[in-house]
């Protein structure tokens, strides 16, 4: 699948943010930077890493209202489309945090797909 820059970088920002919210271990810094190869997204990651720099306190919100500007046009599928890959790439550890699952359930909210999310999370 062809991705436009602007979805690499709200793709990458929001697995990163989500990855950061409990703090980043090894597996998943190996997970974004595998991620970032396969979409020819390098640069769209390092933008994804110096946003989160800026203020990592802050971070996740800023990623939510970044992406919560950009989300908000595109279509339901593909905002569901987004959280699948979120939750999926959560899952590879073989668990899920109640802080991501939270982070991943606010963004749902925002994005009108909070059903679809918790069908993925209950499958």
């Amino acid at each position: 699948m062809t991705r436009t820059p602007e979805e690499k970088r709200a793709y990458l920002l929001l697995k990163s943010v989500i990855f950061h919210y409990h703090g980043l271990d090894e597996e998943e810094r190996k997970d974004l930077e595998k991620t970032a190869a396969e979409m020819d997204a390098q640069q769209e990651y390092q933008w994804a890493n110096e946003f989160i720099a800026q203020d990592y306190l802050t971070a996740f919100e800023r990623a939510r209202d970044y992406l919560n500007e950009i989300i908000a046009d595109y279509p339901k599928e593909k905002r569901v489309e987004l959280i699948h890959m979120i939750w999926q790439a959560n899952n590879l550890k073989g668990y899920v945090t109640e802080m991501e699952a939270t982070a991943m359930l606010k963004l749902a909210r925002d994005w009108n797909v909070e059903r679809e999310l918790v069908e993925l999370m209950l499958a």
